[in-house]
């Protein structure tokens, strides 16, 4: 018999995986084959993502509202529905509005899908514990390119792109989109979790100028800015910087490593320390590693300790509002948080290219080395207002 906690980490882990590698990591082993196949720029391909993240970040909000009212089971569902909709509309696109198209449903699939909405559902079944369930959860989706990227270049080589995107459709339809409504809680858990504890000054919900609000959705988007501009012009910014194209990519290749290790440690850590100094850590790590390749530390080390700092703020970013704000707007705290990050996602690429094509690509580094101190300075701001909170409570 499986424990009823096993059950829901490990289908939503499978589901995470499938999710993020026919969206988020679709592109990149499908991109060269749709530019040979339709003749499109590479400009249009890539808009698709920003595409979907910028619907992704206009619908995440009443996706986590949802999510707070009903647990999550038939949100994950449908989100799911709308992935398979929107790879089968991208395996029929023929001209670019389709494609464009295509991209939109499948931002709504990511909206209600991808590790917001997974994070709320996690927050509503398991209130304050559901810490240990979301580490774990992002250990799973840690795999999602390791496992994806090589199975998508396999099946372009095989059966083609457009094949390829039915077949992940169908692996939607008949497996994830099952998965979630036999896993996952039929109804939020939340209510029934909260009503008899006491609550803290610190869980009576978010205001709109909350300084610790703020500073994690300042944060968040720095740190999204950053990722993504990194992970779409990391190629084009170390080979400028002396890397041969073949050593760019294998040190890129730490990166996944390093995240999953990360947050095995965290694991670990059983969840004894507050989440703030897992942001601590996670923004830490990531100013240091782009801190280090701006002054020619060797790019291994650097983007070890990157990638280690991105695998902390996958587990931050979920269970630091947790603790902030309590279960009981979990959902809709998550979605507000969502979108500012996601629409961040969205203008990076075209952001990244500009910086690159005006300033140069050893000036966009040096930007991006400065930039990333803002998290880090956000996550240090969220420290001290807590020990001012607990020394006030200590002095009464």
């Amino acid at each position: 018999m499986i424990p009823p906690r096993t059950k829901v980490v490990s289908s939503l882990g499978i589901v995470q995986i499938f999710a993020w590698g026919s969206s988020y990591y679709l592109l990149a082993p499908l991109a060269g084959a749709i530019a040979e196949d339709t003749e499109w720029g590479h400009a249009l391909i890539s808009a698709g993502v920003s595409v979907a993240l910028l619907m992704s970040g206009l619908t995440a909000p009443k996706i986590g509202r949802w999510i707070g009212r009903s647990g999550g089971r038939k949100t994950l569902c449908l989100g799911m529905a709308f992935m398979a909709i929107g790879l089968f509309l991208l395996s029929m696109a023929h001209a670019p509005w389709v494609y464009l198209l295509a991209w939109s449903v499948l931002g709504c699939g990511m909206a209600a899908g991808l590790y917001d909405a997974a994070f709320s559902v996690l927050g509503a079944a398991y209130g304050r514990d559901a810490r240990s369930a979301i580490t774990q959860l992002t250990l799973w989706g840690g795999f999602a390119s390791t496992v994806c990227w090589p199975l998508s270049a396999w099946l372009v080589e095989s059966i083609g792109w457009r094949t390829t995107c039915l077949l992940y459709a169908g692996i939607h339809i008949f497996g994830t989109l099952p998965l979630c409504w036999w896993a996952l809680p039929h109804a939020s858990a939340t209510h029934s979790a909260t009503m008899h504890e006491p609550v803290r000054r610190s869980e009576v919900g978010v205001r709109r100028a909350d300084i610790r609000f703020l500073c994690i959705v300042v944060a968040g988007v720095t740190l999204t800015l950053l990722a993504t501009i990194w992970s779409i012009h990391m190629v084009t910014i170390l080979t400028a910087g002396g890397y041969t194209t073949a050593a760019a990519i294998a040190v890129g290749t730490l990166i996944g490593p390093s995240q999953v290790g990360a947050r095995v440690v965290e694991m670990m850590g059983g969840g004894r320390h507050h989440p703030i100094w897992t942001m601590l850590a996670a923004t830490m790590l990531v100013f240091v590693g782009f801190l280090g390749l701006q002054m020619g530390f060797p790019a291994a080390a650097a983007l070890v300790a990157y990638g280690a700092g991105n695998g902390l703020w996958s587990i931050a970013r979920g269970a630091l509002p947790l603790a902030l704000y309590g279960p009981e707007h979990y959902g809709a705290l998550m979605g507000r948080l969502a979108r500012p990050m996601l629409l961040a996602g969205a203008a990076a690429p075209t952001l990244g290219a500009l910086l690159i094509d005006k300033v140069g690509a050893e000036t966009t580094m040096v930007l991006l080395a400065a930039t990333a101190i803002v998290p880090f300075s956000m996550a240090f701001l969220i420290h001290v207002d807590l020990m001012r909170e607990r020394r006030s409570a200590e002095f009464l």
